[in-house]
């Protein structure tokens, strides 16, 4: 492990300054538990300290004798910045003691939620087996969509350059066209298969012919894409497996944290005291509780090929491009 530069040392100690020091305005100095590796003006760093670290960093063993070292360092940072900040009383700043509030917050609420929820089984094979046979788009049938754009300011979308898309065969007379009107725009290529998009989306994309142009907007900015190629990639169930056993057991998380959720608002009274706060349904809210506790993953069976945007909602595609039409 490479010895990190001071700057990133300190930055290291920041992240945690202002919990560590709204937390110690809590309850005031505590002894703390473990053996002491070091004093910082009377205030001890304790191996237990260490020890917590070393487990978040996810620290190989063969690397924990050189990564101690370095972490007891940017422990002492941090007791040095949080003891001059309790001396500003920083730590009694609002702002702060919100933040410190809502990280407390979370992190109970989260452990809680461990503790309900328990061990969740992994899912079985005959589980990995079925789900591989019933999205074949995923797998068996996939496909690889190799796509050129041409990226330009949202504003600079007019019905000139409309046309020049419609009149175009290639992505480079389009180019050609914004040299000539001096419409600034960046080029890209990109890679994307029937996994990694909105079913929706891949089955107008597997329709086009190669070629094809089309437009997506993306707020600030639209995408004129080409369609140069589209592939048969296929991935076996051996392949697939260790990315949808995943995918099922994070599924699994969310659906027992759903039903907790459920059940706590069953017992619960519930008052929105501001009406325009009252959201659609409860469900909708208790949803986005989860996503934000229990993280899913999409199951995404192959690396992406190049960089590329967001993902553009279908709906945002120009109707020409998306129906393959000139």
């Amino acid at each position: 492990m490479p010895k990190p530069a001071g700057n990133t040392r300190l930055l290291c100690a920041v992240l945690v300054l202002f919990a560590a020091a709204g937390l110690s305005a809590c309850g005031g100095k505590e002894k703390k538990a473990g053996q002491a590796l070091a004093s910082v003006n009377g205030e001890e760093i304790t191996v237990l300290q260490l020890n917590e670290e070393l487990q978040r960093a996810n620290v190989p063993a063969v690397q924990q004798e050189a990564a101690s070292k370095q972490l007891l360092e940017s422990l002492i940072d941090r007791q040095l910045l949080q003891n001059e900040a309790i001396k500003d009383k920083v730590d009694r700043d609002p702002k702060v003691v919100q933040a410190v509030e809502r990280a407390k917050a979370l992190i109970v609420a989260q452990a809680y939620m461990q503790k309900r929820i328990g061990t969740i089984n992994k899912p079985s094979p005959a589980e990995v087996e079925d789900y591989f046979n019933k999205n074949p788009q995923y797998f068996t049938q996939r496909k690889q969509f190799d796509m050129r754009e041409l990226i330009i300011a949202s504003s600079d979308m007019n019905d000139g350059l409309k046309k020049a898309m419609d009149d175009a065969k290639t992505l480079d007379e389009v180019a050609a066209w914004l040299d000539a009107n001096k419409v600034k725009y960046g080029r890209t290529q990109l890679s994307r298969t029937s996994a990694d998009l909105a079913p929706e989306l891949s089955g107008k994309l597997a329709g086009m012919p190669k070629g094809q142009l089309f437009i997506i907007r993306e707020g600030d900015r639209t995408l004129l894409i080409s369609l140069a190629d589209i592939k048969d990639t296929p991935v076996t169930l051996a392949q697939a497996a260790p990315q949808i056993e995943q995918f099922l057991f994070n599924k699994k998380n969310k659906e027992a944290a759903d039903a907790e959720l459920k059940r706590l608002r069953a017992s619960a009274k519930i008052e929105y005291l501001n009406k325009t706060d009252k959201p659609a349904s409860a469900s909708a809210s208790a949803s986005a509780a989860v996503a934000a506790s229990v993280p899913v993953v999409a199951p995404v069976v192959a690396p992406v090929v190049a960089p590329a945007a967001p993902a553009a909602d279908s709906g945002d595609v120009n109707a020409r491009g998306v129906a393959g039409m000139k």
